[in-house]
């Protein structure tokens, strides 16, 4: 089976955009939503990569997403430590039942934002790097 590098590259643009757009926001102060956007786009990139190889992905937990990619022999410890700390921002972010009181934005800060992140860089530069194994 080949590599669909089409159906990859729609979604890894995506990813790149949805990154860039999380470092606007965390520069604007807007922290819960610069990690709601570091969530999506390690999604997106993942999913990219899952879509890539001929698998159809489901669900939006980066945990679950990464697991196909382990059972296909890749090492996968570092990017399912930091789809861990992403997963934590999927709901969280953005509604306010969520939380015991107050309103999603007033529980992010820039530290939260910056690990947020980063942890959506190593993952996007682990399923670049990934791919590119796929495409020789």
């Amino acid at each position: 089976m080949g590599f669909d590098k089409k159906e990859f590259e729609r979604w890894i643009k995506q990813a790149e955009y949805t990154l860039d757009s999380a470092r606007e926001d965390m520069e604007n102060r807007r922290f819960s939503w610069a990690c709601f956007k570091a969530q999506q786009s390690a999604e997106y990139a993942v999913k990219g990569l899952l879509y890539g190889i001929g698998l159809i992905p489901v669900g939006h937990s980066l945990i679950r997403l990464v697991g196909p990619l382990k059972r296909r022999g890749l090492d996968v410890n570092e990017a399912l430590r930091h789809s861990r700390l992403l997963d934590r921002h999927y709901i969280p972010t953005r509604y306010p039942n969520a939380h015991p009181e107050g309103s999603p934005f007033e529980y992010y800060d820039e530290y939260t934002a910056k690990e947020a992140i980063h942890s959506a860089e190593v993952i996007l530069n682990f399923v670049l790097e990934v791919s590119r194994r796929w495409l020789k």
